[in-house]
């Protein structure tokens, strides 16, 4: 059946194409609706600060009227700069399961990367490293929890099939509330402590003043911590403090934690609550049912996200990070008997997967996919 590729030029499209996400989860049970608010702010090019370094460009495929397919096509000069490449991007995909709408998606795609100059792109990126990312692959039974994604599972044959290759694999892993804690772990959180005579704080979330030094500080261990990592950018200013008001918003304080040894900033730790499992029931998108579904439904969260654990470089062979994993876990147990996931992790982090195996018991339970293809 015959379709069309139209690029997204009005505000109107803008919304059309938020709201086209609808067109293909309406039967399925563990899709999590963003909010309609939130998506508006991520494609704004005029407040979201990621544009000042990037640009996108978004398609709609529309047969009879309706669109049965989307696709954005990014550019981050930033990641080119940090990486020495001439990669661009593609993310915000959703397709019916025809491999010719999906290919045309990749290929206006990929024709308007080319004429930009770019020689390969790698996705889904939604629509950076920094927000949500990768192709789900393995772990279909389950909502994602907050800011990860979710597909159906032929988006993966379409992207195979299309001529994509892998370019890595994200892994998510669960964490029990019940044993978590290693007996080998509490034994060596405690020895490190001593020795290095590390304290924990939380983030100050009620002075101001305080809350700009904490933001700042998580920033400056966030791009030392994470330089080394595959497809990793360096946030900038601007760009840190707008997602830590978005953060501020659902993040409990007691599970934002910094370490200090013998009184250096060292590193921090951050999970966040679920929200996932409220904004479920929020069928519509709308902010106010968010808001509403949030204060009703609160108490029923059992479930958080480790988001972000990060050691400065000269205190990453001390064992410190034990003392995170310690502190989050204990912190987000105590606060909500939370389940935890700590996503995602890249494929080839050794470290990582060995201290949430082995340290704190945690079950490898979901994959994630990005691909790449030369253009």
């Amino acid at each position: 059946m015959s379709f069309e590729i139209k690029p997204v030029e009005t505000k109107a499209d803008k919304k059309k194409f938020v709201k086209s996400q609808w067109n293909f989860y309406r039967n399925t049970q563990y899709w999590v609706p963003p909010v309609l608010a939130d998506r508006m702010k991520l494609i704004d090019t005029d407040k979201n600060p990621f544009y000042k370094h990037a640009e996108i460009k978004m398609f709609m495929a529309y047969r009879d009227g309706e669109v049965i397919g989307r696709i954005a096509a990014i550019i981050n000069h930033n990641h080119n700069k940090t990486h020495n490449d001439n990669v661009g991007f593609w993310g915000f995909f959703e397709c019916v399961n025809e491999q010719e709408v999906a290919n045309a998606l990749f290929d206006t795609a990929a024709e308007w990367l080319r004429h930009k100059g770019k020689d390969s792109m790698i996705g889904p990126e939604n629509p950076s490293m920094n927000d949500e990312v990768g192709m789900l692959f393995e772990g279909y039974d389950d909502p994602p929890m907050i800011m990860m994604t979710y597909n159906p599972e032929y988006y993966n044959d379409l992207c195979t099939n299309y001529g994509f290759e892998k370019a890595k694999d994200l892994y998510a892993y669960l964490l029990q509330p019940d044993d978590f804690q290693s007996e080998k772990m509490k034994r060596l959180q405690g020895v490190i402590r001593k020795r290095y005579d590390v304290t924990v704080r939380q983030i100050n979330f009620k002075n101001k003043t305080q809350f700009e030094k904490d933001v700042q500080a998580l920033k400056d261990i966030y791009n030392a911590a994470w330089q080394p990592n595959w497809g990793f950018v360096k946030w900038t200013n601007e760009e840190f403090d707008y997602i830590a008001k978005d953060l501020k918003m659902v993040a409990n304080p007691k599970m934002a934690v910094i370490i200090e040894v013998r009184g250096k900033l060292a590193g921090f730790g951050l999970a966040l609550p679920d929200m996932n499992q409220v904004l479920i029931h929020n069928r519509s998108g709308s902010l106010l049912g968010a808001l509403w579904n949030m204060i009703t439904k609160k108490k029923s969260i059992n479930r958080c996200r480790i988001i972000a654990l990060g050691v400065m470089p000269e205190f990453q062979k001390t064992g410190v990070d034990v003392v995170l994993y310690y502190e989050v876990g204990n912190r987000s147990v105590e606060e909500g008997g939370y389940a935890g996931e700590a996503s995602w992790i890249l494929e080839d982090n050794e470290m990582m997967k060995r201290g949430l195996t082995t340290t704190m018991n945690g079950e490898l339970y979901k994959k994630y996919r990005l691909y790449q293809k030369s253009i």
